[in-house]
């Protein structure tokens, strides 16, 4: 399937809305050759997608649903697509006025504070990772620098989980890890 038949009618333009495809309902259509590998690279058919532009433009119209499931959706078809580990990685983060802005690979910005927390889920090989919801279903990991700079500066906090490492973000404490529990 030609990937710019998917694209034609989005906008491309960093300012563009979001197409609102948590209100499509168009019928499945099978599965797509397109995969997201863990380390955020789209490959289709076979083929890493070298244009960021297009990659950009996909990543408008994917939605996960609540089969866990990842779809690229049109008001007119629903092709499913596989995502190895989180379609977006968090490649920057910004810290004004003690709130914490992260940036994914493709460009989207989300604010840590209390309606949007960091979760610590297990990556595919087992590593725990934190992770932010972008939107629609999809969630970013924290790309291995960002993670790394954001420990460098974390604080350890006690929780009902035990001792965790996280930074605050608009005062709602943000989770970047849990520490072992000490055996005497």
């Amino acid at each position: 399937m030609p990937l710019e038949s998917l694209t034609a009618h989005l906008d491309a333009s960093p300012t563009a809305a979001l197409p609102p495809v948590d209100t499509w309902n168009p019928p499945f259509c099978g599965d797509m050759a397109l995969t997201i590998a863990a380390d955020g690279r789209w490959w289709h058919e076979g083929s890493p997608i070298g244009r960021a532009r297009l990659v950009r433009l996909l990543s408008h119209l994917l939605r996960r649903e609540e089969d866990g499931d990842y779809y690229l959706v049109t008001p007119v078809e629903k092709l499913r697509i596989q995502v190895e580990d989180r379609p977006f990685l968090i490649a920057d983060a910004d810290c004004r006025d003690a709130v914490w802005t992260l940036t994914t690979n493709l460009g989207d910005s989300v604010t840590l504070g209390a309606q949007r927390h960091l979760v610590i889920s297990p990556m595919p090989a087992g590593d725990p990772i934190p992770e932010v919801a972008i939107r629609f279903g999809l969630s970013a990991r924290l790309n291995r620098n960002v993670y790394y700079r954001l420990i460098d500066i974390a604080e350890m906090h006690e929780t009902f989980n035990g001792s965790e490492l996280g930074i605050y973000s608009d005062g709602a404490w943000q989770p970047l890890g849990r520490l072992p529990e000490e055996t005497p």
